[in-house]
């Protein structure tokens, strides 16, 4: 630590012991600010501890009871009476500092993993912020609102240089390896090594490792070959050279950790380094409730979700010009790593409880001025990180698995999703070609749901002009979407119209009952759920959580699954609800709201298995790419699925008016497809 450094964290050591046991801060603000001290000096005793390795002779036991403690405030059992709770904050510190308080309870819980990853000078900013804000509430009369809203704005705005910068570079820098060694380093087998990264750890992260560390190294290597294998043939099919990359970024939750060192080793050999980046810990990167890169369990959903719009406290145009500044001059500092750069590779998980949330009028909301700057901001970003790691010479794979959390018959499951991760992909191939060639010659596909399932939605088709070369949809096999199963495409929109209904679906991890949302000429006019009591809440939560705060969005993609073996595994062990996108969109008819699946890669040719060029990777919205891409690219892109029992019929309609039947009453019927009738009618037999 440089010496300035020191001082100045001396300094603010002794003033935050001070503030533990006398801040000068009237009640009932002396309480908070003594809990807020009383932990900041625990992370800085902690960060001490660490670098004197103090932890090295740690008993699990040990492990565990110090990751509790850190958490415990925020856990659901104790969240009614935490700071970090924004309606406990406002009843306990009122209406006018509360809120923002709890804000600043929130942006202090980062130094948690600061402390583990030895970051001090983030430590001391946020030391000195909250000695900073305490000193405030120590003179004669309360600071008003305003005064503490400029403080932090002003700590999120100067110290963009350093956040933003340092979130991109563990994008792309191989050389912040804190997780690579904790990896390759560690004795797997003792699951101490969990509790190095400073990331909450459940039991089910426990059990999850528990549970890999007794499969054999021959039932590892073949699961982490699927999944590096995918992000390989990812870039053979599109045509891209992953010779001339030299980084994969690997995102996973924790207790997957002998999948991913044998995906290191695996991704070393097609000459790439692993750059492993933990979930946003400053307010200032984060994007919503979301978690990008790694982590360990989330203590709180609901934690999450309430301060997931925080961002209302310092979201104006300067503050997006700042970051968007500070984005451009990293970027071209370290442009050669980010050209090095290949793409995500991500190990999701399914499994965990359903998370309904609860709003709460005491949670910050972005105001509609702040909304569209939010988008504007997004929109500028992607196009700023596409100039310097380019969507066309970048790929990506995901692959799922399950979590003890699912069940007791977890084992059972995990290994069905195994063996639905490594199905015959050429059966597919040949039965989705079927599907492709009657798709092929339509104008418009008509999608009818069944029951109390009302879907009635065409969508229009781009009109193929060589046939013999062209086609509209992708055959997509296990690649980059693993599992196997699907065709997409990215519709017309002009001539999309109708209505979209499924009665449960989880978005993103959240719970929509009876969604329900209406095309006009393939954007979003109208849409409405069934999960609060009121309307306006249920506007609202789409609005925030399908739409990310845009006025509308297109249709961005069309595709049929045909993983109906996934279908069964779901029915059969009653776990629909809890799969993940990346096999739920498998399972039936899906429509993404947003970007297409080609976003900022249109002009990279894409081909299909029988060598016929994809030719619908634009709509009339992503081709304004070409005048003015703020217009093309929304950021987003929500696949919402509709499950084979909700689906009528589906049915490809002919320039001639006549029609060909693909699926009737949820079952396959196009000559050429019956084998994927199979698992569905091994569930009727059930």
């Amino acid at each position: 630590m440089d010496e300035w450094m020191q001082e100045r964290m001396e300094l603010a050591a002794e003033r935050l012991k001070t503030a533990e046991h006398e801040n000068g801060a009237p009640a009932p603000f002396d309480s908070y600010f003594c809990k807020m001290a009383a932990f900041a000096n625990e992370m800085l005793a902690l960060a001490v501890k660490i670098r004197e390795g103090a932890h090295e002779n740690f008993t699990i036991e040990e492990w565990k009871s110090e990751n509790r403690k850190l958490y415990e405030d925020i856990l659901p059992q104790n969240y009614e009476h935490s700071y970090g709770n924004p309606q406990y904050a406002v009843a306990v510190l009122g209406e006018t500092h509360g809120r923002i308080l709890s804000f600043l309870y929130a942006e202090l819980r980062g130094m948690i993993v600061l402390a583990y990853e030895q970051r001090w000078e983030e430590l001391l900013i946020l030391s000195e912020l909250l000695i900073e804000v305490n000193g405030c509430f120590e003179r004669e009369e309360l600071p008003e609102y305003r005064e503490i809203q400029q403080i932090l704005y002003w700590y999120v705005s100067d110290y963009s240089d350093q956040f933003v910068t340092r979130r991109i570079r563990e994008n792309i820098d191989p050389s912040l390896d804190f997780v690579t060694k904790i990896i390759m380093e560690s004795d797997l087998n003792d699951l101490s090594y969990l509790y190095r990264y400073g990331e909450y750890v459940s039991e089910n992260v426990l059990q999850t490792a528990e549970f890999l560390n007794s499969l054999s190294q021959k039932e590892i290597d073949r699961i982490a070959e699927v999944y590096t294998e995918g992000y390989r043939i990812g870039f053979v099919a599109a045509g891209k050279d992953l010779s001339m990359k030299k980084t994969v970024n690997i995102r996973y939750t924790l207790g997957f950790e002998r999948i991913v060192k044998k995906a290191i080793e695996n991704f070393a050999q097609m000459g790439l380094q692993p750059v492993i980046f933990r979930a946003a810990i400053h307010s200032v990167n984060k994007r919503q409730h979301f978690r990008m890169g790694y982590t360990g369990a989330v203590p709180n959903k609901q934690f999450d979700y309430d301060h997931k719009a925080d961002a209302a406290i310092y979201m104006d145009k300067a503050f997006v010009e700042r970051k968007l500044g500070v984005m451009r001059t990293a970027y071209e500092h370290y442009k050669e790593l980010a050209a090095g750069h290949a793409g995500p590779a991500v190990i999701e998980i399914f499994g965990e409880i359903p998370f309904v949330p609860e709003p709460k009028s005491e949670a910050y909301r972005l105001s509609e001025k702040q909304q569209k700057l939010s988008v504007d901001l997004a929109n500028e970003a992607g196009q700023i990180t596409n100039r310097y790691i380019k969507g066309e010479e970048r790929s990506f794979t995901i692959i799922a698995f399950p979590v003890p959390e699912i069940g007791p018959k977890f084992q059972e499951i995990f290994a069905e999703t195994v063996k639905i991760n490594t199905l015959d992909y050429m059966v597919y191939r040949n039965i989705q070609q079927v599907l492709i060639d009657a798709l092929d010659q339509g104008a418009a596909v008509h999608i009818l749901g069944k029951g109390e399932n009302h879907t009635d939605l065409t969508v229009a088709l781009k009109k193929l002009e060589q046939p013999e070369k062209q086609t509209l949809f992708e055959n997509c096999v296990a690649d980059v979407n693993i599992p196997v199963g699907e065709v997409f495409t990215s519709p017309k929109l002009t001539g999309t119209n109708g209505v979209l209904h499924v009665s449960e679906v989880y978005l993103e991890e959240l719970k929509f009952e009876q969604l329900e949302i209406t095309f006009k000429d393939g954007m979003i006019t109208d849409y409405i759920c069934g999960n609060f009591d009121s309307e306006e809440k249920n506007l609202a939560y789409i609005r925030e959580n399908i739409l990310f705060h845009h006025e509308t969005l297109p249709m961005g993609e069309f595709a049929i699954g045909t993983n109906t073996t996934a279908y069964r595994m779901a029915r059969t062990y009653d776990i629909a609800g809890r799969l993940p996108i990346l096999i739920a969109e498998k399972t039936g008819p899906h429509f993404a709201v947003g970007d297409t699946c080609y976003s900022w890669a249109e002009d990279t040719a894409v081909y299909n298995p029988d060598g016929k060029e994809i030719i619908a990777r634009d709509n009339e919205v992503s081709i304004l790419r070409k005048e003015d891409p703020s217009k093309a690219y929304f950021g987003c892109h929500t696949d919402i699925t509709i499950p084979f029992d909700e689906l009528g019929r589906i049915s490809v309609l002919k320039a001639d008016g006549t029609q060909i039947d693909l699926i009737r009453d949820g079952k396959f019927v196009l000559p050429g497809t019956e084998a994927l009738n199979e698992p569905l009618e091994n569930e009727d037999a059930d």
